[in-house]
């Protein structure tokens, strides 16, 4: 560990020379030049100049200033009106001796419309449907249809607004959703698309329209990946954690208090089904959800709940597709760590593409993209987790912009080998921008099936400003708008899959734990410019502070277009009792008025007509041609890369691994029908019974350094001995397609 902790979120800060660091401009690391275009100060200036180069004395900013744009009069909406059904009042008969009769007969009518209604309205449509709709034809062998055999004659399955929930631990709550949406879960049919999250949203069984149909999403934040300022309760009770490797230590030692097992306690109740139903009733449709690496597995000293966090996010696709949202699985935390900041497991160094076993962790994370990939990809999974980001904000100033990409494209390689390339088939997959411009990535792996740009967009961690947040009103349309509009054309399917309501630094422990904030002047090198419980102490707020809070979400969410708010929920604090960084979130923010109900709302707040005109290109939908990628650009990206930063020699000295190990496929869920007819069929982890090649593992004849050793110590000399075969000239050992272990 270094001296000091880093902060938690870096990619908002701005770059020098090509290969420096891009984290905040305190980093232990780099030093930065000071600007103001992509801070809390932005509001306040008039024009900005700037450039996108990265050469000599000049400096890109981080996100671009628009170019000119058509604008509508503030406030036009870009979608039509929802249509409204209406329905007329029962005739009620004149003549008092029909009353008592009336009744009785009225309340058997209901009763049987409405067993009617549902089943032919939601329950038999959704069969039509999935006998219609490519996404969804076949159902998953060894499932029953709904209502169909085994079923039970009394047994609710669906609901709209107002229906009565029974979650699976036999509690029950209200559904709320004024916006169409239903819920369908039948314990006989666990596998059933049927559920819709809102009356614009495509049901499950339906076709998601890429760059037609919206992305309006939350994230898991601190769930299944913890962070300091999210949880501050799990990090409060131990006071040297700073990151989940030091967490998890220290609850380890604490057996008294429950060791490691803490964890799953708090898998437990963070977040529940209850929050999945409320994320459908918020108008909101997807969920992007963090998941580190040790969900597979841990090897050697590393220190994390191996494997239980797994466990939950099963539990996740289950409630996620009884209320028709759409999950984006978010590979957040590599071996080694692919950023050095706290999210990715362990803080200060970057082992992956870099140092000594900068390799061998980037082919062990390979390999646990592939096991996802795998998974997600079974007829099971397939329309409910629909898209995978596949490493989360890789730090491409320490490893350098050609070996990420070509690790992107054999990630590509690995998810399309699991799903099927060219077909349609298979998770939309992510790539974060590494904290370069957009415009950096427009045209790269043109052809490949399925792809999309993750930006992840914050103005609070440069320069600070005492300005209300009024002044704020359209600096998301002036800062992110063009720029999304034109990565949808150059580069195709393009989102935000990070944004917050926050323009200053201000949150305990936002930048990590201890190092207080920029705005106030605890972080180090800093000057106060105010004090944080301005922006804070949201209890406090008055109805121009909320007002202004919802202005600038409903302008960010127009600019963005595509959107993952960051985060759903953030945890109280035990030292004060309430939640400490309450521009960070989203449900706060709808219990407490600044956070649209609907964000639909947010649609013509930027005066942009017209965003970005659809349809994407074939290729961002699995249409024709797709995953067609040149051969020039395969050959020049070819894996695994030759050189690698921070370390002496070529990558032919380093450590690398083999694929000859057994591979630790992800299990799933069991389900029983609840007529007694058997086991359902959940799959066996693995789509492709042809992907057989083995998990990447130790050479016996070679040695290996630490994975988490950090950068500047020298590879083992000798690297291996009796005349061992290097890199990617050992030959698999083949297995048999591995099965759940």
């Amino acid at each position: 560990m270094g001296d000091a902790s880093r902060p938690r979120f870096m990619g908002a800060a701005l770059a020098g020379e090509a290969g420096s660091s891009r984290p905040s401009l305190e980093s232990g690391h780099h030093s930065y030049p000071s600007f103001d275009n992509n801070s809390s100060v932005y509001a306040l200036n008039p024009e900005h100049g700037g450039t996108e180069s990265r050469t000599g004395s000049q400096y890109f900013n981080y996100r671009d200033d628009p170019n000119d744009v058509p604008m509508q009069p503030l406030g036009d909406s870009r979608y039509l009106d929802e249509k409204r059904a209406t329905y007329a009042a029962p005739r009620q008969r004149s003549r008092a001796k029909m009353i008592l009769a009336g009744v009785a007969a009225g309340v058997i009518a209901l009763i049987i419309i409405v067993v009617v209604a549902v089943y032919f309205g939601v329950v038999k449509k959704n069969d039509n449907d999935k006998s219609t709709n490519n996404d969804s034809a076949s159902k998953p062998s060894g499932t029953s249809g709904s209502g169909g055999k085994g079923s039970s004659s009394n047994l609710v399955v669906t609901g709209g607004d107002g229906s009565k929930v029974t979650t699976d631990n036999g509690t029950t709550f209200t559904y709320q959703n004024s916006f169409g949406g239903y819920w369908y879960w039948d314990p006989n049919d666990p596998f059933n698309n049927g559920a819709k999250a809102q009356s614009w949203t495509p049901a499950l069984n339906e076709t998601f329209n890429w760059g037609v149909d919206k992305i309006y999403g939350v994230n898991l934040g601190g769930w299944l990946v913890t962070e300091p300022f999210i949880v501050p309760s799990l990090y409060e009770k131990y006071p040297k954690a700073v990151d989940e490797w030091t967490l998890s230590e220290a609850m380890a030692a604490d057996t008294a208090n429950g060791g490691l097992s803490q964890l799953e306690d708090h898998y437990k109740t963070f977040i529940t089904e209850e929050d999945f139903a409320q994320i459908a009733g918020a108008g909101l449709n997807f969920v992007r959800i963090p998941l580190p690496y040790w969900a597979i597995e841990t090897r050697g000293d590393e220190p994390y709940l191996a494997k239980v966090c797994w466990t939950y996010f099963l539990k996740a696709i289950r409630w996620a597709r009884k209320y028709g949202i759409r999950i984006n699985l978010d590979l957040h935390s590599l071996p080694g760590s692919q950023n050095e900041w706290n999210h990715s497991g362990r803080m200060n160094d970057v082992n992956f593409l870099n140092g000594p076993m900068g390799i061998a962790n980037a082919q062990r994370s390979l390999d646990y993209i592939r096991i996802i990939a795998e998974f997600i990809s079974q007829d099971q999974y397939k329309d409910v987790v629909v898209m995978f980001g596949i490493t989360n904000e890789p730090e491409e100033a320490i490893f350098g912009l050609d070996n990420l990409q070509r690790y992107y494209l054999q990630a590509y390689n690995n998810v399309r080998l699991a799903s099927g390339i060219g077909e349609g088939k298979g998770p939309m997959i992510s790539y974060h921008d590494a904290f370069l411009p957009l415009t950096q990535w427009a045209g790269f792996m043109s052809g490949a099936d399925r792809i999309m740009l993750d930006d992840h967009p914050y103005i609070c961690f440069g320069g600070q400003s005492a300005a209300p947040i009024s002044s704020y009103a359209t600096t998301p349309c002036k800062t992110w708008g063009a720029n999304m509009n034109t990565s949808m054309s150059a580069f195709g399917m393009t989102a935000a899959g990070e944004f917050s309501n926050a323009v200053t630094d201000c949150g305990k422990w936002l930048n990590g734990v201890g190092l207080g904030a920029r705005y106030d002047g605890t972080f180090a090198g800093s000057t106060a410019v105010g004090d944080c419980d301005t922006w804070t102490n949201w209890p406090a707020w008055d109805d121009t502070m909320k007002s202004g809070i919802k202005q600038f979400a409903l302008a960010s969410m127009d600019a963005l277009q595509n959107w993952f708010f960051w985060t759903w929920k953030i945890g109280n604090s035990t030292e004060t009792g309430k939640v400490e960084s309450p521009a960070w979130s989203y449900q706060l923010g709808l219990q407490n008025g600044w956070m649209p109900t609907d964000p639909r709302q947010a649609a013509g707040v930027c005066g942009n007509t017209a965003p970005w005109d659809p349809p994407l290109a074939p290729s961002a939908t699995g249409g024709s041609g797709a995953g067609q990628i040149p051969a020039s650009v395969s050959n020049s990206l070819h894996w695994p890369p030759t050189t690698i930063s921070n370390v002496g020699g070529g990558a032919t000295d380093l450590p690398t691994y083999t694929p000859t190990g057994a591979v630790p496929t992800l299990s799933a869920e069991t389900f029983s029908s609840a007529s007694g007819t058997g086991t359902i069929n959940a799959g066996n982890g693995w789509a492709n019974s042809k992907d057989t090649a083995g998990a990447m593992v130790a050479i016996a004849t070679c040695s290996y350094l630490d994975p988490w050793v950090g950068q500047g110590i020298a590879p083992p000399s000798p690297l291996c001995s009796g005349g061992a075969r290097r890199r990617d000239v050992p030959l698999p050992l083949i297995t048999p397609p591995p099965s759940p272990s």
